[in-house]
């Protein structure tokens, strides 16, 4: 495999001298400061190196412009534009002067219905050099390959007529229609019509049709396919019973062997590995990589998307941070260049580079660095900006990977941020959301915000959590329910491990969670014996009867149906408000759509009826989603937190 040259030395001294260190933070920084929106995102370059543009949101009140500079000199003056009624949400270069932008509208007040939102979503074409803008007439449609070998071209899907509607593999494998879409002309050519059984299409570089997914409904079983270039003919190579828990996912084609592709899969292991497939045989070849600690997550492509749209790189996983495992030496000597030389290096990405491969932009995030973007150009390395540029790297939290044995003997893994100061400290237990989700913390707001004012906060990887194999994520539910039951007791024990290790104060404890978190929250309200002093629930799951009534004519499947019993299963937080032994902060979105507001209404409901101390936030058109959180709902859920734990939560406060 060949790649372009590494950084030149110029470059790599060049970013040394960008930052010095500061003396230590005294005070915890203005909850304004932490209520802002990323003010600036998705920094690229053009395909000819000679532009730079970016996403900004200039004050806090503002919606998000795009800027477009000389990337040979940042200090002009850019062309901006905004999205009049629309909000701007992300854009690509397509060609030396075109940008596709992505735009959102709130379209109505209320949402429609369990997962239908208030928002729906255009593209449109900037031309930077006449400084216009044409919008296509679709709706929601999805940007499916940006052809970098055919200009003015790109391919989008449409599910033109069709609701959100039928079990989940209804929806997952609905008919999209694939498109090319001429930019210039604005019309758009059938390239392929979906069905269900062959319903997920991904496209080569080159605009080819190559991978496809589908679901035989009849037979119970997913499928995936491959098209050959010179071929109109799907072939099958692969099927899996939906009652199957392991992992199939096909990533690409193996840059050494075109009849091979690479997939993780579990393959009668239990943690997820890189594997070669060959698509003649359809007979799974070598592991390519594997652990025995965590599955292997994903694979990394090419820096260069031009010039290589399709050539894996680099293999994935997450233990205390993500790693890379490389497969092209030259792409690992880049990175690990960036790596010494970008302050604070924790997690970098290169986000884009020109079709020479001489310029290219540089994304940096950690728990040092809320995010910042570096343009490297002429042999000059130099920052951009950050998403959060009054956040100072000196006045951040150090973030630990730790582990802990359950009551019951199971090793929980979890991340701590850690306040500046001296231990024992009050501990907020923050548990993900999902429950069936894999969470690594990078840069996390909340647990930086909260440890700015002095908590040291744990966010636990409880069984459930997918990261750590088919048994550690199964445990949840396959000997019955055990949210509120050993769930529960994943979180506590890690709290209590804390106390033990002289880390947390025994008498200073409480828990904050989102979703599936709220939920937990919920039930950490009621338990006993209790080691909370209060609780925060946010967009929480009060009733896990009504939110399985959602789902319940949407799944099928071994694996869905388990997830769903494990609702039915554990404890209903409802139907234990009179067991409530703490104050509880309840914060929901009035448009929230995946945990609609009845189930805050009936939880306060509940609490009337039981005399039980409460305070409730509503935060008025949020949806479920972080990206619906504007600034007047971060600081109103900042300030609300804050002054619940100072002042409410136990006697005392926190």
């Amino acid at each position: 495999m060949k790649s372009k040259s590494y950084l030149s030395r110029s470059a790599i001294l060049a970013v040394l001298m960008l930052f010095t260190a500061g003396a230590l933070q005294a005070e915890p920084y203005p909850l304004e400061y932490w209520a802002l929106r990323d003010v600036m995102t998705n920094v690229q370059v053009s395909p000819d190196g000679k532009r730079l543009a970016l996403v900004k949101i200039p004050n806090r009140d503002a919606d998000p412009v795009l800027e477009v500079y000389d990337a040979a000199d940042l200090d002009k003056e850019p062309f901006r534009m905004n999205g009049g009624k629309m909000e701007i949400t992300s854009f690509d270069w397509v060609g030396n002067t075109e940008i596709v932008v992505r735009f959102r509208q709130k379209v109505r007040d209320k949402i429609d219905d369990f997962n239908q939102g208030v928002y729906e979503y255009k593209i449109g074409l900037l031309h930077v050099k006449d400084e216009k803008i044409d919008q296509f007439r679709e709706s929601n449609p999805a940007v499916e390959n940006l052809l970098p070998n055919k200009p003015n071209k790109i391919i989008i899907s449409l599910n033109p007529g069709m609701e959100e509607r039928g079990d989940r593999l209804q929806r997952a494998f609905r008919p999209r229609a694939y498109y090319e879409l001429d930019l210039k002309r604005g019309t758009k050519k059938l390239l392929l019509q979906g069905k269900p059984a062959l319903g997920q299409v991904e496209f080569d570089g080159e605009g080819n049709p190559w991978f496809a997914r589908g679901f035989d409904r009849g037979k119970g079983e997913f499928i995936w396919y491959v098209r050959r270039p010179d071929s109109s003919d799907w072939d099958e190579i692969y099927r899996m019973s939906e009652d199957s828990f392991e992992q199939f996912s096909v990533q690409g084609i193996d840059p050494e062997k075109p009849d091979t592709v690479l997939v993780i899969a579990n393959n009668g292991r239990d943690k997820a590995a890189l594997w070669e497939f060959d698509v003649n045989t359809k007979q799974f070849g070598d592991i390519v990589y594997a652990r025995d600690d965590v599955n292997v997550s994903g694979t990394r492509y090419h820096s260069n998307g031009w010039t290589n749209p399709d050539t894996i790189v680099g293999v994935t996983y997450w233990t205390d941070r993500r790693h890379v495992e490389y497969l092209d030496p030259v792409e690992a000597a880049t990175y690990a260049q960036l790596e010494s030389v970008v302050p604070e290096a924790y997690m970098i990405s290169i986000t884009s580079r020109s079709r020479d491969g001489q310029t290219l932009t540089v994304y940096n995030v950690g728990p040092k660095d809320p995010g910042t973007y570096y343009l490297l150009k002429d042999g000059a390395f130099k920052a951009v900006g950050s998403k959060q540029p009054l956040l100072k790297s000196k006045d951040l939290a150090e973030v630990r990977y730790i582990d802990w044995k359950a009551r019951d003997g199971m090793k929980i893994y979890g991340y701590l941020t850690v306040p500046k100061g001296e231990p024992p400290f009050p501990l907020i237990v923050l548990p993900h959301g999902g429950p069936f989700v894999s969470e690594t913390v990078v840069y996390d707001e909340w647990s930086q915000m909260l440890a700015n004012n002095g908590y040291l906060v744990l966010q636990p990887q409880y069984r459930g959590s997918t990261n750590y194999g088919l048994e550690y994520y199964k445990t949840a539910f396959i000997n019955g329910g055990q949210g509120g039951y050993k769930m529960q007791d994943d979180k506590d024990d890690g709290a209590l491990y804390l106390v033990e290790q002289g880390l947390a104060d025994k008498d200073r404890i409480a828990m904050f969670g989102w979703s599936y978190g709220g939920y937990a929250a919920l039930v950490a309200a009621s338990r006993t014996p209790q080691i909370y002093q209060c609780v925060i629930a946010g967009a929480a799951v009060s009733d896990t009867l009504m939110q399985v009534s959602y789902y319940s004519d949407r799944v099928r499947g071994s694996q869905e149906i388990e997830q769903l019993n494990m609702w039915r299963d554990s404890i209903n937080p409802i139907k234990e408000v009179d067991k409530v032994n703490v104050p509880i902060l309840l914060v929901h979105g009035s448009v929230d759509q995946r945990v609609p507001p009845v189930h805050v209404r009936k939880y306060l409901d509940e609490l009337e009826k039981y005399n039980k101390p409460y305070k409730y936030v509503e935060l008025e058109g949020a949806d479920h989603f972080y990206n619906t959180l504007f600034y007047e709902h971060q600081i109103k859920l900042y300030r609300s937190m804050i002054d619940y734990l100072k002042n409410d939560c136990g006697p005392g406060g926190l």
